[in-house]
């Protein structure tokens, strides 16, 4: 059996839309800090963004696709394979590359893919026409959005709201870099390696525990109480919309600056060390916070790799796992059922202990 994918994507948009600068957003620095070290190292796996109505959960993760820089993919392939990496290839391209065969190559921006409440499976995963495959010996398979969402940002906004199924369905693609369709006997799998992150207001529900244990980060953001801020934040916003183009011209050398720092960071992640006795510590903090399993150990690890590769550094230190731990650790604590999601002293005050560092004065 050959395999078609239907209604190919396209490759780039005919127009783009106006985004709102990611380096112009004041204050959240806890959850843009999350969102760059995801970007950094997705394996970091995904972060869940907790907090008030209208803080700018969705300008600043539109806004961080916006920034990040073109991609190379194989053209006219629904997945956004990867023109030389076999991981991030679809089975068919990958096979054709190993025949020999040429694959004509386009530049893409970054996908971000907005899931909405009421997607169906099908819809997420991908369906397989059943009648073709039985008749033409096909397997015809139509994309999904995890497919979209290969190598690129899936955006789910009030995730506590989803379907605990489909969060399920979610999180295994994003922690296996695959998504399986099976139909009558018929299998089809393609890569789905994406920087998931999730938001939701705390007020309307959490998720649970084994859900969110899953989620590599927990960011909590909360509404900006000092008046001055309040009123940066609302003319920065009526500039932009009165005036996009001198707005985004004001901030494009800043951007440029950051976006170079993610990509040097990305390629400086491989060469990043973490001390034995560092890495021993982390453990320690985990087990004195009796955290379940070893995904802590590995996310802290991992996000203190990646901050150190975008500060510039081969070497992680203490100070870059402090400004890790909580986001790392935070909604892995068990908690009491009346309590909300620890606000992250618990986790500071053990991490003082075990690294024996002088509380940080906020």
């Amino acid at each position: 059996m050959t395999v078609t994918a239907e209604a190919p994507l396209q490759t780039t948009p005919s127009t783009s839309r106006v985004v709102f600068p990611f380096t112009a957003i004041v204050g959240q620095e806890e959850m843009k800090l999350a969102l760059i070290l995801n970007v950094i190292d997705p394996k970091v796996g995904g972060v869940m963004i907790m907090g008030d109505r209208g803080t700018g959960k969705s300008t600043t993760i539109r806004a961080l696709a916006d920034l990040l820089p073109e991609m190379d993919v194989v053209e006219h392939d629904p997945f956004n394979s990867h023109p030389t990496d076999t991981d991030l290839m679809s089975d068919e391209v990958r096979q054709s590359v190993m025949d020999g065969h040429p694959v004509s190559v386009v530049r893409k921006k970054v996908t971000m893919i907005d899931l909405p409440l009421g997607a169906t499976e099908d819809r997420v995963c991908g369906t397989i026409d059943i009648e073709k495959a039985l008749s033409e010996g096909v397997k015809a398979f139509e994309p999904g959005l995890l497919a979209k969402a290969n190598r690129g940002i899936l955006y789910v906004d009030e995730v506590n709201l989803l379907d605990d199924h489909l969060v399920d369905v979610l999180l295994d693609s994003a922690a296996s870099g695959w998504n399986t369709v099976e139909r009558e006997g018929i299998s089809i799998r393609h890569p789905a390696r994406f920087v998931l992150v999730g938001s939701g207001n705390p007020e309307e529900g959490e998720l649970r525990p084994q859900l969110l244990d899953r989620f590599g980060m927990h960011a909590e953001i909360r509404t900006v109480k000092e008046p001055e801020l309040r009123v940066q934040i609302v003319e920065q916003r009526s500039q932009f919309d009165q005036d996009p183009k001198t707005f985004l011209n004001h901030y494009a050398d800043q951007q440029k600056e950051l976006q170079q720092k993610i990509v040097d960071a990305q390629n400086r992640l491989s060469e990043v060390t973490v001390d034995y006795d560092l890495r021993v510590n982390i453990s320690q903090v985990c087990a004195e916070l009796d955290v379940d399993g070893l995904r802590g150990d590995i996310v802290t690890n991992r996000a203190a790799k990646a901050l150190a590769a975008f500060e510039g550094r081969n070497e992680v230190t203490v100070e870059d796992i402090r400004r890790v731990v909580t986001l790392c650790l935070r909604h892995r604590l068990r908690k009491d059922p009346l309590e909300s999601i620890d606000s992250g002293y618990k986790v500071q005050k053990v991490f003082n202990q075990v690294f024996g560092v002088e509380p940080v004065e906020v």
